[in-house]
C-alpha cells in the first residue's frame, strides 16, 4: 500500500464524502479537493488546482453543479492539462447518463492523456434524503416533471463503492461504467414506495418544469435550477428508461433497490421530522 495521496474533487458533495470516507475505511490517504480544504481547490480559480494535484497519481473528480454549467466543459479541459502535467495517471470522472454536455466531459477526459474511468450515471436516489426533494417528503408530495417516465434511478452508495473500486484495484482503466438502479421505477412508484417507508402518505405530483424550476430555485439559487431544469427537460423524455449493469461489470454484484435506499435512509434519520 501506498501512502501517496488519492485526490477527491468534491469531497464535500453527494459521491465525494462517500468515496472519501470508503478511501479512508480502507486505509488509503485521501486529499479533499473543496475550497475550504486544507489544499483548497476552486474550479473557478485555476491557480488552486496544480497544487492540489502534486504528488497524486489518482483522482477522482465531480464538477458542482453539474457538466451542463456554463464553462464546464473549458475548465475540465484545462485541468486535464494541469493533471498531465503534474504527474496524475488515472481519474475517474463522474458522468450524467443521457445529458449532452456530459458526453462531452467525457470525450474531454478520453483524449486527455490520462488514464480513466467513467462511470455514468443515473438520477440520484439520494435527492430524495438529502437534496432539495426532502423537504417536499416531508410534507407529504413528491413534485417530479416527466410525467409517467420511468427511471432507473441509483443509490449513491453504489456509486461510490464503483469509484472505490476503479481507484483501488486493478483492471479499471478505460472502462466506461453506466451505473443505475436495478429497475425502472416511475415516480409515482417512488413515492408508494416512500410512503411505505415512512408509514405516511407520500404523493407524486405531476409538474411542470417551470414549477420545477421555481421549486429549485426557491432552495437553492436560480442560476443552478437553471442548470437543473434543463437537464431534467432533456433526460425525463423517456432516454434513459432502460436500466444498465456498470454496477454489476465493476463490483460483481447487483444495484442496491430503491427501496434498500430508502429503508437505510429512513434508519438513519433522513426524514426524522415525518410525523
Amino acid at each position: 500500500m501506498t501512502n501517496q495521496p488519492i485526490l477527491v474533487i468534491g469531497a464535500t458533495g453527494k459521491t465525494g464524502s462517500r468515496v472519501t470516507t470508503k478511501l479512508e475505511a480502507k486505509g488509503m490517504t485521501v486529499r479533499r479537493g473543496a475550497r475550504h480544504s486544507d489544499t483548497p481547490f476552486d474550479w473557478e480559480d485555476p491557480a488552486t488546482w496544480a497544487p492540489v494535484l502534486v504528488g497524486v497519481s489518482k483522482a477522482y473528480v465531480t464538477y458542482f453543479p453539474d457538466l451542463a454549467f456554463p464553462g464546464a466543459i473549458e475548465k475540465l479541459d484545462a485541468f486535464t492539462k494541469v493533471a498531465l502535467d503534474t504527474g496524475l495517471q488515472h481519474i475517474v470522472l463522474l458522468s450524467g447518463r443521457g445529458e449532452h454536455f456530459a458526453s462531452m466531459g467525457e470525450e474531454v477526459i478520453r483524449n486527455s492523456g490520462l488514464g480513466f474511468t467513467i462511470v455514468r450515471s443515473a438520477w440520484f436516489a439520494q435527492n430524495f434524503s438529502e437534496g432539495y426533494l426532502r423537504d417536499p417528503i416531508l410534507g407529504g408530495v413528491l413534485p417530479m416533471p416527466g410525467g409517467d417516465i420511468a427511471e432507473p434511478i441509483i443509490d449513491i452508495d453504489d456509486i461510490a463503492d464503483v469509484v472505490v473500486a476503479a481507484l483501488t484495484e486493478e483492471g479499471h482503466i478505460g472502462e466506461r461504467y453506466e451505473v443505475t438502479g436495478p429497475r425502472l421505477m416511475t415516480f409515482a412508484e417512488m413515492a408508494q414506495v416512500l410512503s411505505a417507508t415512512l408509514g405516511r402518505p407520500v404523493q407524486h405530483i405531476p409538474i411542470s418544469f417551470e414549477d420545477f424550476h421555481a421549486n429549485v430555485a426557491a432552495s437553492g439559487d436560480t442560476f443552478v435550477a437553471d442548470v437543473f431544469t434543463a437537464i431534467a427537460r432533456e433526460t425525463l423524455d423517456g432516454r434513459n428508461a432502460h436500466t444498465a449493469d456498470g454496477v454489476e461489470q465493476a463490483l460483481g454484484r447487483r444495484a442496491r433497490d430503491f427501496a434498500e435506499f430508502a429503508k437505510t435512509a429512513m434508519s438513519a434519520g433522513a426524514w426524522a421530522h415525518a410525523t
